[in-house]
């Protein structure tokens, strides 16, 4: 089953930058299809994979910092070819 996550990870922290980064940078080396935007990443991808490397990586990152929101929206499908029709 092939899904799509948006992600969006916010350490609450005056140095936020540098886990973000690095957070992106493990999505990347994931091997996934892996697409971001200012506000956001996108992971696609079979369900099993996805959610083993969000298991790991977001848990990683909670151990890592003292204070971090991050935001998960998931879809049934592989949205990562979409295009808006406007």
């Amino acid at each position: 089953m092939k899904v799509s996550v948006e992600l969006t990870l916010s350490p609450l922290q005056d140095n936020f930058e540098a886990p973000v980064i690095d957070f992106i940078k493990k999505l990347r080396d994931s091997g996934l299809t892996i697409l971001e935007n200012p506000l956001s990443t996108q992971v696609f991808g079979d369900y099993d994979k996805v959610m083993e490397l969000l298991h790991s990586e977001i848990k990683e990152s909670f151990e890592n910092l003292d204070h971090v929101v991050l935001t998960m929206k998931m879809v049934k499908s592989d949205r990562s070819e979409y295009e808006p029709h406007f």
